[in-house]
């Protein structure tokens, strides 16, 4: 797109006027937009941490809200006439009804009522227990109530009930932190001249305390608006989070290096853009003091950044397309000014690319008497003095496209002539080579049958005198002896074909009417052999319905080929299918199918040539050359389909009724014919070997 408006500007006037104008302006604009953006978004990221570290400030007043109501619930119980009468009678178990009540309904993780030394009172105890010493308790003991955070280890948290240490125990990525951290409330006691006679003692465990967290976060926002239904709070001891907010990361989550070090260590604030939970937040943490002013945990507040990002994008987008409303005005009031200078240009550029498309046009009076109306005036009388030699040009040129006209005619002529003759030539030769090497054949084949005939009828006669010899007592190998017969027979009419196979007759032999369902089934021992060899399975589905006049012998030949074929095509373990169908009302189809490598389209065309073969370590090549020539003369054909790397499909078309074909050797058969077969009348799947 940069590149074609190169090109406009390079070749239009137009556009050089109205860059001249408006890429100054417009190149002022985008740096004075790319400042403006850079400080709006300097600014706003400041502006964003200052008031997530206000949220800070709003947290620490929320948790002092707390701590204030914790207070007031151990004021109250303090200043009630029930528990003064209780401890005036030592009414313990009254008291520690009072207690009991108390806790559960302020969410106290223990409380208790002690001595000024610490020891507790009225509690239910074999052995005297002392509270965890703390200043707090100093304090109250002076007359003074006080809150604070205190950590609790493994046997503080024993001491104040069992089940403690178990509800406080975090499961983080170092380890398990038992430490718990407490917000721990006192408050004395009084008798009536204002002396401290006792102590309530009481602590909110803070570690999984989501209720507490939860609170605090809604304290905080509910001032701050941004975000606040997806703002997080949590609070860590040291820099494991020990409760936290819906989104506010995970219990036993640490805190990242930089805060570690900066608000435990530093004892600073931190606040900027945090991922939690898979979101981004701004967030801010500020550490926790104990009772002793010593950092032992961290406090933060943070709101999603998605709010933030939407309504910087809103404030940019504005930005935006006040720069383009302004970009756009520009331009117009360029486009305006520069219009009266290219516009008489321009019908002058239009009539030239009309005459370059063949269109008669000219420019005409365009009422200006500057050097633009001299150019006009003067450009179309060029134009009239262009069209007079174009017309001439035009004469000529039909005149010469005649004669070559006529030459180009008489030289493709001669080409066809050339072509049929080289095509002539070429055919003619590979009749040459295909007579050449059939007639070497053919004396090799002659040989080899007079000297196998001989032997088979030796066998054969032998045979014939032994069963005479024999007579009764040959009878229980009678089947065996049948079948050394069929064989000799078949080593006959086997030399017989190897003759054909080297010379073929161009006739037809002695034809029957065949059942090609039962030649199939009478084939398939013939090469179940290489079946087994392989461990292909052989699965038949019969569905001619009709017979067919061709020789037996020859379409079982065809049949023995096309099987081989397949078995040699499969890998071990393949599936080879023979199908028969009916074939219209015109004859039947044998289909042999397997799925074996498949054959490339480049070799298709010569898969019927003779001596071509994809594997000559298995043939010759003469296979599918002399079967195609035997179903040719019965006015058959065999086609074939196939795909690399899903197999082959054979289909062999026998007629009815046969008829002389005057392409009994071809060179090639490709698919071309179509079948509208029958359903399968039945089917078997046999697994050889």
């Amino acid at each position: 797109m940069l590149t074609a408006w190169r090109e406009r500007i390079r070749s239009g006037l137009r556009y050089k006027l109205l860059a001249l104008v408006v890429l100054p302006l417009l190149l002022t604009m985008v740096a004075t937009l790319g400042y403006a953006l850079y400080w709006f978004n300097a600014f706003t990221l400041d502006l964003l941490r200052d008031n997530a570290r206000d949220n800070l400030a709003l947290a620490r007043s929320a948790l002092r809200e707390s701590e204030q109501e914790y207070q007031s619930r151990l004021a109250q119980l303090a200043a009630s006439a029930e528990f003064r009468r209780a401890l005036a009678r030592s009414d313990s178990g009254t008291i520690r009804r009072l207690l009991e009540r108390l806790r559960q309904e302020s969410g106290f993780s223990f409380l208790h009522l002690t001595g000024i030394t610490g020891e507790w009172l009225h509690e239910d105890t074999r052995v005297p227990v002392t509270s965890k010493p703390s200043p707090l308790t100093d304090r109250a003991a002076r007359g003074l109530a006080g809150a604070a955070l205190e950590l609790f280890r493994f046997d503080d948290l024993m001491r104040e009930d069992p089940l403690l240490p178990d509800r406080a125990s975090i499961h983080g990525e170092g380890g398990i932190e038992v430490r718990a951290l407490m917000l721990r409330i006192v408050r004395p006691v009084s008798d009536a001249s204002g002396k401290v006679t006792a102590i309530l003692d009481g602590a909110v465990l803070l570690n999984h305390n989501q209720d507490l967290v939860e609170l605090v976060r809604e304290r905080v926002f509910r001032v701050e608006r941004m975000g606040a239904s997806e703002s997080i709070a949590a609070i860590l001891i040291d820099g494991v989070r020990a409760a936290a907010s819906a989104g506010g990361g995970k219990v036993g989550e640490r805190a990242r290096p930089e805060q570690r070090r900066r608000v435990l260590e530093g004892g600073e604030t931190w606040a900027g853009l945090e991922r939690l939970d898979g979101r981004l937040y701004i967030s801010a943490y500020a550490p926790l003091f104990d009772v002793n002013a010593q950092r032992v945990g961290m406090l933060h507040v943070g709101f999603p950044e998605r709010v933030f990002r939407e309504r910087h994008y809103w404030m940019v987008a504005w930005l935006l397309g006040i720069f383009l409303a302004a970009t756009v005005l520009a331009a117009w009031i360029a486009f305006r000014g520069a219009r009266s200078v290219f516009r008489p240009i321009e019908e002058m550029t239009a009539v030239v690319r009309a005459n370059q498309a063949g269109e008669e046009r000219r420019i005409g009076a365009i009422g200006r008497q500057d050097e633009i109306g001299e150019l006009a005036r003067q450009f179309d009388v060029m134009l009239d003095q262009l069209a007079r030699r174009n017309q001439e040009l035009r004469q000529a040129a039909e005149t010469l496209e005649a004669k070559v006209d006529e030459r180009t005619a008489e030289l493709a002529q001669k080409n066809a002539d050339l072509e049929r003759t080289i095509r002539l030539l070429e055919q003619t030769r590979e009749q040459l080579v295909v007579a050449e090497k059939l007639s070497a054949l053919g004396v090799l084949a002659a040989g080899i049958a007079h000297e196998i005939n001989n032997p088979a009828a030796v066998i054969l006669g032998n045979l014939e005198l032994l069963v005479s010899e024999l007579g009764e007592a040959a009878r229980p190998v009678a089947p065996e002896i049948e079948l050394i017969e069929q064989q000799v027979e078949r080593i006959r009419r086997i030399v017989t074909g190897l003759l054909q196979f080297a010379r073929p007759a161009p006739e037809p032999g002695v034809t029957t009417e065949v059942d090609v369902n039962r030649a199939v089934e009478e084939v398939l021992p013939l090469v179940s052999h290489a079946f087994r060899k392989k461990a292909v399975v052989l699965r038949t589905r019969f569905g001619a319905s009709r017979p067919v006049r061709i020789n037996l012998y020859e379409i079982e030949q065809v049949l023995v080929n096309l099987l081989l074929n397949a078995v040699n095509a499969v890998p071990e373990g393949g599936i080879v299918h023979v199908e028969t169908t009916d074939w219209e009302r015109r004859g039947v189809v044998l289909r042999v199918r397997d799925n074996g490598e498949g054959i490339p389209p480049d070799r298709l065309t010569r898969l019927f040539d003779p001596f071509y073969t994809t594997d000559p370590r298995r043939g010759t090549g003469l296979g599918l050359w002399v079967s195609y020539a035997l179903v040719r003369r019965y006015g058959g054909n065999i086609t074939v389909k196939s795909k690399v790397g899903r197999g082959s499909v054979f289909n062999v078309w026998l007629l009815c009724v046969p008829q002389a074909a005057a392409d009994a050797w071809p060179a090639v058969a490709l698919e071309r014919l179509g079948a509208n077969g029958q359903e399968e009348n039945r089917e078997r799947e046999n697994v050889a070997g």
